[in-house]
Formats: C-alpha cells, structure tokens, sequence
C-alpha cells in the first residue's frame, strides 16, 4: 500500500554504518542525486551514525574525499555538492550503548519522518530497534530499511525478523534488495503484463527454458572477512537471483498494490521444488576463483585474498538448476548463475523459447532458436533474437536481433537503483521491497542446499579468474542440450 508522506512533514534520514562503504559509495551518490533533482523537501536532513570519533567538520572531510568519485562524472556540481553536504550531520556513538543514543535525538526533528537505514552487520538490528524505541525515536510514522544478508540462515532470518517486529509494524520495514531498484528489473513487469504478445507464450510448453546470470569480474576485495562466512549462495542466490526468477516466473498480480504483487512472488518461492541429496549433488555446482586475469590485469586467487583462510572452502561461484511445481512453468527448467572473478561483468535473463515441432526448411548450419534477452548490466537492454531470410536466391536463415537499448527509449533521467528506493521509501511504497513471508520462504527452499553441501562434504571446483566458471556448470546445460548465454 502507497502511504506517501504528507509533503509538509520533516524527513530524517539516519543511515547507521554511515562511513562504511555502502555509505559513501552508494547511499550519499544516490541521496545527492535526489537533492541534484530536488526530490526532497527542503527540511530533509542525514544523519549518519558512525564508531569513528570525528566531528562534523571530519565527517564532511571525509565524505567529501570520498563520494564525487562514485558520482555520474556530468552530474556532478561543486556547488550543488556544497548545499548538499549542509544537509549532513555526524553522530560518533556505539549503537550498542543506550546513553549514546540521546545525542541521535537531539538532532533529530520532532515532529518528523524518520527513515532509519540500517547499513551495519545484521547481529546490530535488533539492537538498534530496541535502542531506537527506548530512545523514544520510533511512531507510527518511522521506517527501517534493513540491508542484506537478513541472516545466515532460515533460523537467523526469524529472528532477526521477530526481534525487529517488536519495534516496528511489517508495513514499516523494507527489506532492500538494490536489484529490485533497476531500471530494466521494474521494465520487466511492464514487457509481461503491459504487452498483449508475450502473455500467451509466457509458459510452458512455449519456453524451452530460463537462464538467469548475475556474473561480476571483482574479487571480494574489502570484503572478504564477511564474505568468506556467507559465499555466493547466500550473497547472491537467496536473494537477487531468487527475486529476479520470482518476477519472470510470478503469474500476473490482480494489481501493482504492494502485497498484491508480493502475494504471487511467494507462491513461486513456494512452488521450488525442494531439493534431496541426489538433486543437490546432480543439479548444483559450487566454485571458487583462482589465479588467473581479470579485465587485462594478472589477480590472484581467493585464499591468496588479505583475510581469506588458506583452507577455505567457500564458494564464489554457483550454478543450479531449478523446478517451479506449477502449470505454467511444468518441466522448464531455470538455470540460476552466479560468481566472482568471470570473464565480465554481465547481469541478463535468457528466455529461450521452444523449436518449432517441424521446419519446412530442414537443417540450417546457422539455426538459433528464439530468445528474449533481457540485460540489467552493465547496458540496459531488451533484444528479441529471430531468424531471418539472408539476402540471395536461396532460402538461407540467420539469426538477428530486434533491439531495445533502454538508456535511449526516453529523454528521461533515468535514477539509480539505490535512488529510486530510497525515494519509494520515503513515499511508504512497498512494491520493490521484500515481505517477511516472502524472505522466509527464500531461505526454506535455500537452506537445504546448504546443508546438502555439508552433508557430501562438496568442495568447490577450481575456476581460473576471467573465466565463466568451472567446466561443470557448462556440463550442467549441456546433460540438457542446452549452454550457457555468453557473448564475447
């Protein structure tokens, strides 16, 4: 449900963990952004909360050294960045501390929307909620963003829900995932439901299959003390792969109210077909990077990582095949992707639909079947891949593409994934957030995967950084005649 904010009230923005990385890298850009294109009302203030004893002026300096570079290069302004940083403020305080958070109030306005980003591990939640509310700082009006990973596993998960759920009502917790915040992610509830073509054919027996693939060429960098305890299944998997299959797979909501379209996203989580022991170790395939070349430069592999283990076993990279128990998707397989250290960079969803059950034109060397190829990074785009007569007398096919480059369908600007959420966040919309139905039923179907690994005692399979994984996630196509979408 739309609650938007009654455009008199003061907005606060507290953002907890606000030196961190997240921080300075995406949550001040996109805040700015929203200032640049005057979003905000003009009593908007952020607050950041951080452990480092720094004063305001500190703060500023450091953000200052910090976010332009991490800012569209024609976007930025010195003197917009100027006004900007007088909405600022700077609070040093340990959140575990209650005595800590009566300086917090002193700076926030009374009365006032306050939006609390929660930008810390998620073992602070609770005790920041619970601090908040002794505070006096939570009403009826307050909003707590919550950043992933929400737990480790589904135990943790219900906890950290059912502890935050003592402080705030479910319609005041946004649980974000920044993929449901792009651009071409929202576009793909309009290409099902807005377009009378692809309704029909949108099921089986019509789709062949589904390939989701969310590949970055990084390391894990920095992060490597947290990563190393949650691995790409966790990291990637149970929440941006899981959501992104849960809008191309979800049956059409009976409207774009907030808990109408999460009600059919949990029932595809709910129709994963769980998976045994025998499932696990045929249709899953975990990996883990090792020295090679990334983007022209020699990298090393993840144990030579700064904080990795030498005998970590961790994985950085996932394939599996999954079912969804239900008519429209019977027997089409969806094959989910995901590592560290591959050869590009390339977030995209694969639609490829079935053969045709006869071709007056027989075998054709150059034959591809039909495929939608949604890309979400680092282009935006749509292309609808058909075949073609080539010029000449015969009757020769090749496959082209019809194309849509979304960064040129509008003149309009065209925000951030962490801009456009900040913003629904602040008018009360829900539709782009997870329900904690719906994050449950997520780790349900993710946990035994997990603890089918630990049970076969699976170590990843070695893949050379640069590369698109190990060899046996390409054996996971091809037991299916099919391989992965990769383009040079």
């Amino acid at each position: 449900m739309t609650t938007d904010t009654p455009p008199t009230l003061a907005v606060d923005i507290v953002i907890f963990g606000g030196a961190g990385d997240l921080s300075f890298r995406k949550l001040l850009p996109a805040l700015y952004m929203a200032h640049l294109h005057t979003r905000f009302e003009t009593a908007t203030r952020i607050i950041a909360v951080g452990r480092q004893k720094w004063t305001r002026d500190e703060y500023l300096a450091f953000i200052d050294h910090q976010s332009p570079a991490f800012i569209e290069e024609r976007a930025f302004n010195v003197d917009d960045w100027r006004i900007f940083l007088k909405r600022l403020d700077y609070v040093s305080m340990d959140v575990t501390q209650a005595s800590d958070y009566a300086q917090l109030k002193t700076l926030c306005h009374a009365p006032a929307l306050r939006v609390f980003y929660l930008a810390t591990a998620p073992g602070l939640f609770t005790q920041i909620c619970e601090q908040l509310s002794i505070a006096g700082l939570i009403d009826a009006q307050a909003r707590v963003v919550l950043e992933k990973p929400l737990g480790t596993d589904l135990a943790s998960a219900r906890a950290i829900n059912t502890e935050v759920a003592r402080y705030f009502d479910e319609q005041q917790i946004y649980r974000i995932d920044h993929y449901l915040g792009k651009e071409t992610v929202q576009n793909l509830m309009v290409l099902r439901f807005g377009n009378a073509i692809f309704e029909p054919l949108w099921r089986a027996p019509y789709i062949k299959s589904v390939q989701i693939t969310v590949a970055e060429a990084v390391g894990v960098g920095s992060r490597a003390g947290f990563y190393d305890g949650a691995g790409a299944l966790r990291d990637m998997v149970q929440n941006h792969l899981l959501q992104l299959l849960c809008i191309v797979a979800m049956e059409p909501p009976i409207s774009f109210d907030a808990d109408d379209v999460r009600d059919e996203k949990l029932k595809v989580l709910r129709s994963l077909r769980k998976m045994d022991l025998a499932d696990i170790k045929r249709d899953t395939v975990r990996g883990q990077y090792t020295a090679g070349a990334s983007e022209g430069a020699a990298v090393k592999g993840y144990k030579e990582e700064d904080n990795v283990p030498a005998n970590s076993r961790t994985e950085t990279f996932v394939a599996l095949r999954a079912n969804i128990n239900n008519a429209r998707w019977a027997n089409v397989p969806f094959f989910l992707r995901t590592g560290k250290r591959m050869q590009k960079r390339q977030s995209e969803i694969i639609i490829e639909f079935a053969d045709q059950p006869f071709s007056i034109f027989g075998a054709t060397p150059h034959h591809e079947p039909n495929r939608l190829i949604i890309s979400l990074q680092p282009e935006e785009s749509i292309h609808l891949q058909m075949m073609v007569k080539e010029p000449g007398s015969g009757m020769n096919l090749h496959p082209v593409r019809l194309g849509l480059d979304l960064q040129q369908s509008s003149d309009k600007r065209r925000a951030e994934a962490y801009e456009r959420l900040l913003m629904d966040v602040i008018k009360g919309r829900l539709t782009h957030f997870m329900r904690r139905d719906e994050l449950e039923a997520a780790w349900t179907w993710v946990e035994p995967i997990l603890n089918g690994w630990a049970a076969l005692d699976d170590k990843p399979r070695d893949y050379s950084a640069g590369s698109w994984g190990p060899a046996a996630s390409s054996a996971l196509m091809a037991r299916e005649n099919l391989s992965w979408f990769e383009e040079a």
